[in-house]
């Protein structure tokens, strides 16, 4: 199974993640990462290293992250590849530990 990338990357996009990850499964939108599924190797190295626990295991995702399934894959598939860590976004300390903000994703 891969990890996805929730909601709480939205507005934030830290990169942390991207620095550590192997097989650089990464994949950069304008204000969100995500992980490709296929690529992922399961290693959980990611995990730890985001900053706002925006990453989880697809068997540990929480009930309402569960469309984020999709959205890494689809997109995973369009954006470019990400593989060097990179500054957070501006408003990232305004954004962070907000619910619901699925509706700021741009795509």
């Amino acid at each position: 199974m891969a990890f996805i990338v929730t909601e709480a990357c939205i507005k934030c996009k830290h990169t942390d993640c991207v620095e550590v990850c192997p097989v650089d499964c990464f994949y950069e939108g304008p204000n969100f990462l995500v992980i490709h599924p296929e690529e992922c190797i399961d290693c959980a190295l990611c995990e730890p290293e985001c900053p706002v626990d925006a990453i989880f295991s697809e068997d540990e995702l929480p009930p309402d992250q569960i469309p984020f399934i999709e959205i890494n894959a689809v997109y995973s598939e369009i954006w470019p590849n990400i593989t060097e860590e990179k500054d957070e976004l501006p408003e990232a300390q305004e954004y962070k530990g907000i619910k619901d903000k699925i509706h700021l994703l741009e795509i």
